[in-house]
């Protein structure tokens, strides 16, 4: 990141960490959270997969419309559902009340990106940096969200560890971490309002647009078929969402509230490195084929975590899985901006983060079930690596073919 860039990059990249620290800070503690309050873990899993299924639903209607209705003014409303959702979850444990919250705010219960937030994002930065630097920028991009992210779990497993030391009970310490999470929501705002109108889609593309179909036209069939693959991958990523993880590590083998923030610090601190890693392997080797052969040895650790003896050796899995984990990230993320029109560009990157919710809606209540039952309680591990193996087998055989225009000599 040694070019400099437009003050409105700074900006989307401060956005970007701040969000995910607060994702991060909150997705170590929530379901220890929402236990406390009283809830089965049926229904932790089935509040998860509502709040992932009205993100899906949430970004499917601003994404679809943010190149028309105003980028800035969509990053802006979702700011604000950031911080209601954050407000709700602070001030009731009724389980219906939660639900409503979940579904028509911004809750992240896994550590990752979740709102309208990426897609326009991404869209904006596009605007503002040379194609051949797409990926370069993309990968910084998700190092500064990994790092945030590993922040975030790592001082809200440790600020909660030492709130109860220092005698508070550990509903209080939750709640106080939700409340932080809040405050993340009120600070996106003030930093969305300073956005120009750089981010927001050239003129010329405005001019004699074709009709589209949720903000698609000549890219639809494309981004459509994208979709029902990072769908599927989604789904099999919301088995094993962090706060399911830090759930699993902490029912199995008693790891307190700290050492797990520790575990996801080092873990998403690896995931950022990964990350940044596969801009200069892309460089080489392709957007697809960085995709794909970067992930299968990633999914194969992940199901190999439950196997191991013992707690170091499950930790030490775990972070060798996500020290391959991201190289998929950017350069998917960048893919999907290099094969549309640049007025389909938040529309096709929010309808794939879409699919993508929606897969990972559906999983987290299996999940929920699988730890209800003893003997499937590592189930989730396993199901997870091999759906997304057969993922990978499949966007390989599909989109090998299709270059970027970058990649075309």
């Amino acid at each position: 990141m040694r070019q400099i860039y437009p003050k409105d990059v700074w900006i989307l990249f401060t956005t970007r960490s701040i969000r995910l620290f607060c994702y991060g800070f909150l997705s170590v503690i929530i379901a220890l959270y929402l236990a406390k309050t009283g809830l089965t873990e049926k229904q932790i899993g089935l509040l998860f997969t509502l709040t992932l299924a009205g993100d899906a639903g949430i970004s499917l209607l601003l994404t679809t419309r943010a190149d028309a209705f105003g980028r800035k003014k969509t990053l802006l409303f979702g700011a604000g559902l950031m911080l209601g959702a954050g407000i709700v979850f602070v001030i009731t444990n009724n389980f219906l009340i939660l639900i409503a919250a979940a579904i028509v705010g911004v809750i992240s219960p896994s550590g990752n990106e979740i709102g309208p937030f990426l897609s326009v994002e991404q869209a904006g930065l596009t605007n503002l940096i040379p194609d051949a630097k797409r990926t370069h920028v993309f990968a910084w991009y998700n190092l500064a969200g990994s790092l945030a992210t590993a922040s975030g779990a790592l001082i809200g497993g440790w600020l909660a560890q030492l709130l109860q030391d220092q005698g508070w009970s550990a509903l209080a310490a939750y709640r106080f971490i939700l409340i932080g999470y809040a405050f993340g929501g009120l600070a996106l705002t003030l930093l969305f309002l300073n956005l120009s109108e750089a981010i927001e889609i050239p003129p010329t593309a405005t001019a004699d647009q074709p009709k589209k179909t949720l903000g698609l036209h000549r890219s639809k069939n494309v981004v459509l078929k994208l979709s029902m693959f990072f769908a599927l991958d989604a789904f099999a990523g919301g088995l094993v969402i962090q706060s399911l993880l830090a759930y699993w590590f902490y029912i199995k083998y008693g790891v307190d509230a700290g050492t797990l923030g520790s575990i996801f610090f080092g873990a998403n601190v690896l995931a950022g490195i990964s990350a940044l890693l596969a801009a200069r392997i892309a460089a080489r080797f392709g957007l697809i084929n960085t995709m794909v052969f970067t992930h299968i040895p990633s999914n194969i650790f992940l199901i190999l975590v439950p196997l191991m003896p013992n707690l170091p050796l499950a930790i030490g899995v775990l972070l060798l899985r996500f020290s391959v984990s991201q190289m998929d990230v950017p350069t998917r993320q960048s893919y999907t901006m290099a094969v549309v029109a640049p007025d389909e560009r938040s529309a096709a990157s929010g309808v794939t983060a879409i699919a993508r919710s929606i897969g990972a809606a559906l999983s987290p209540v299996l999940t929920g079930l699988f730890f209800s039952v003893p003997a499937l309680f590592n189930a989730p591990y396993y199901i997870a690596g091999g759906l997304k193996i057969v993922y990978d087998l499949l966007l390989y055989r599909e989109f090998n073919a299709v270059k970027p225009s970058e990649e075309i000599k």
